[in-house]
């Protein structure tokens, strides 16, 4: 229910029919009686900065989940970044203090990689490809990174996107082997769709998948459906999976503790999540 003393957190994005979070979220809040909604909210880009300032004027506001195509853009919109944003170069969570003043964080990345160690793989010394180096892509790969990975390949449609995070990688870490321009899969041990190619019917694949090899471990961020089609493909070949939901249970426990709420499990979120697709 709610109500006019419900604490509001904006859940903004394009377009919002993916979204999953408020089926994580509300549900949780229900259950512990926490008087709080996550509310989607579609706002296209050409008219993010003037909503997003204008959303933070609002009283009942504690802050925002920022998701595509928005997480860049909201960098420079902030009184403050994490260092974890700084190097993902991007920010997915909105915290306004009681002076006013937002601060911004990155829990994509963390989220992502909790996910694969919870399933047992170990990250270090291990060579990930992370196909797409917008928002979600960046925070994943700074996050695999601070894994104490060996070596990363990046790749995106915007080739500078690319470089630019594969600089910011080396300026933080500098022993880690990087490369830059390809998809191709093949003797990677991770691979990892950070793109939307599968929120649209009739997407093509973000890379070919008869170039992993049985064993590779592959990770998606698309939520639309449970298992995409790239997921779909990777499963035939043999090959051990994360689905896009993943990301958001293991990260939601940290974005609950920036925003002031307590903390809990992603078992527990589960248990009372009304996720459809």
């Amino acid at each position: 229910m709610i109500r006019g003393t419900t604490t509001l957190i904006a859940h903004l994005g394009y377009p919002t029919e993916s979204f999953k979070a408020p089926m994580i979220y509300n549900p949780w809040f229900e259950s512990r009686g926490i008087d709080a909604v996550v509310m989607p909210m579609g706002v296209k880009a050409e008219d993010y900065p003037e909503v997003f300032r204008a959303l933070f004027r609002l009283t009942n506001i504690r802050g925002a989940l920022v998701t595509m195509p928005h997480k860049i853009t909201t960098i420079g919109l902030l009184d403050e970044v994490s260092t974890t944003a700084k190097i993902a170069g991007s920010c997915n969570a909105v915290l306004r203090r009681p002076d006013g003043t937002l601060l911004g964080d990155m829990f994509d990345g963390a989220g992502f990689v909790r996910g694969i160690q919870r399933k047992g793989r170990d990250l270090a010394g291990a060579r990930v490809l992370v196909v797409g180096s917008g928002g979600v892509g960046s925070a994943i790969a700074a996050s695999l990174a601070a894994a104490g990975i060996a070596g990363i390949g990046v790749c995106d449609y915007t080739p500078a996107v690319a470089e630019a995070l594969a600089g910011r990688l080396r300026e933080h870490y500098p022993a880690l082997e990087i490369a830059t321009g390809s998809n191709d899969p093949a003797g990677y041990d991770v691979v990892v769709n950070a793109t939307p190619l599968g929120m649209k019917d009739g997407d093509p694949l973000p890379m070919d998948v008869a170039r992993i090899a049985p064993g590779t471990f592959v990770g998606e961020v698309v939520m639309k459906q449970e298992h995409t089609p790239f997921l779909r493909a990777a499963l035939e070949k043999g090959c051990p999976i994360q689905v896009g939901t993943d990301m958001l249970f293991e990260q939601i426990p940290a974005y609950l503790e920036f925003f002031g709420f307590g903390t809990t499990t992603a078992e527990e979120l589960r248990a009372v999540a009304r996720i459809s697709y």
